[in-house]
């Protein structure tokens, strides 16, 4: 997607919170790797932020819990009520500029297609998630990327729930329901006395992540798509709350890319679940089906931050991921670090210190005093198709072809696709 253009359909527009930034003017970086790369250094432009009249990730649980009549949560997205049971079915990857372009490889999810949501940033599963399982945004339930900085200790790759880049695991010694303490919308709902489970990969069972967001339910451990279709049948016809997962539409758009051949047949796989989901409803039944961000295909824009050495220069960590990047600083080199930064990746990418991230509401409207500190010094949000690679610290994430993370349309814009009994 065009720069321009970035942010301009749903939950993020451009030109509210405006940075401070250098007018266009070419300049040239030496690289590591001796080759002499042009850019541009950055233009002036603001900072995008949520469009507030989006509904977001984190509203569609809370709202349906409502719909159920649940005591203590909030209709945040209008659904009718009588609800008897209900599964939350988030499809990881499933962008709704994604599914919209490719809705003749699954007519039964284009048929539902109803209201676009905003993911929230950064735009990714651990985020995502957490949105889910907390009905906050990033800045309260504090899982701010797929890897960010713990204070006393160190950068932390929440998938894993390791060390980032490697590391031993830490659920011991960093338990998970100390990194995300609020209570989950699946524990107040099962103190409501509404029969809660999470149907997902049994590989995930007990994971950190599971213990940080989604604890509170009863845990059903899936191998395929056919006992996940009957772990949610049969959860929703006995008048509980469910929710559902299913990652390898994500899986196949970061291996093979998204709309690729692969993506493409598996996307019809999912399709043909919904169909049997939505066939076996029951009276009062309601299926909402989300995803946790769009994606989209590297470009040929690629900056390798390993081999700029004027990337690294007073950085002390760095997090995040290639399309969404937390950069932790020495001391000192605050103003120094972010110009650097600004002035590398120019029009690649948007650029901001904590506080101007903050401000332009990134992590939501509140930020929490210890979350602040899991949060880059300096912000980076990729634009277009650009990538933040680290191809010696991060060889796998580097190779992939699809990423998300951003603020871009393509990975803020979510579909949310309801049906009912």
């Amino acid at each position: 997607m065009p720069a321009a253009g970035v942010g301009s359909d749903v939950g993020y527009g451009e030109a509210q919170a405006p940075s401070s930034v250098a007018s266009p003017m070419p300049a040239t970086v030496i690289i590591r790797s001796g080759i002499a790369e042009t850019i541009w250094q950055a233009r002036d432009v603001d900072l995008p932020q949520p469009d507030p009249r989006t509904p977001h990730l984190a509203d569609v649980v809370p709202s349906v819990l409502a719909a159920m009549g649940v005591s203590d949560f909030e209709s945040r997205i209008e659904l009718p009520g009588e609800i008897r049971g209900a599964c939350v079915l988030l499809v990881d990857g499933l962008g709704a500029e994604l599914l919209d372009a490719h809705a003749d490889d699954a007519p039964v999810m284009a048929a539902l297609r109803g209201q676009t949501l905003q993911a929230g940033f950064p735009s990714t599963t651990v985020a995502g998630l957490a949105a889910v399982g907390t009905g906050c945004r990033s800045g309260e339930h504090g899982l701010v990327g797929m890897s960010f900085r713990l204070p006393g200790v160190g950068v932390m790759n929440a998938l894993r729930w390791r060390p980032h880049p490697w590391g031993d695991d830490l659920r011991d010694s960093v338990p998970p329901e100390q990194v995300q303490p609020m209570a989950t919308t699946f524990e107040r709902a099962a103190s409501a006395a509404v029969e809660v489970s999470v149907v997902s990969g049994a590989e995930f069972s007990g994971s950190g992540l599971t213990r940080a967001v989604l604890r509170g339910g009863r845990y059903v451990g899936v191998q395929a798509l056919g006992d996940l279709a009957a772990g949610v049948a049969s959860a929703v016809a006995d008048g509980g709350f469910c929710y559902g997962y299913h990652g390898e539409v994500d899986l196949l758009g970061h291996l093979y890319g998204p709309g690729s051949p692969a993506w493409r047949l598996q996307l019809r796989e999912v399709d043909r679940l919904v169909e049997s989901l939505v066939e076996g409803l029951p009276p009062g039944g309601l299926l909402a089906i989300v995803a946790d961000h769009g994606m989209v295909a590297a470009g040929d824009d690629v900056v390798d931050i390993d081999e700029c050495a004027t990337l690294l220069d007073g950085v002390a960590a760095i997090g995040g991921e290639p399309r969404a990047r937390h950069v932790y600083i020495e001391e000192g080199a605050g103003d120094a670090v972010l110009s650097a930064w600004r002035e590398t990746l120019a029009a690649r990418a948007w650029v901001a210190s904590r506080d101007e991230a903050i401000a332009a509401g990134w992590f939501g409207g509140r930020v929490r005093d210890d979350v602040r500190l899991r949060i880059g010094d300096v912000v980076a949000a990729a634009r277009g198709t650009a990538t933040m690679v680290r191809r010696t610290v991060e060889p796998l994430e580097s190779s992939l072809i699809g990423h998300h993370g951003s603020l871009t349309s393509a990975e803020q814009s979510i579909p949310l696709l309801l049906a009912y009994g």
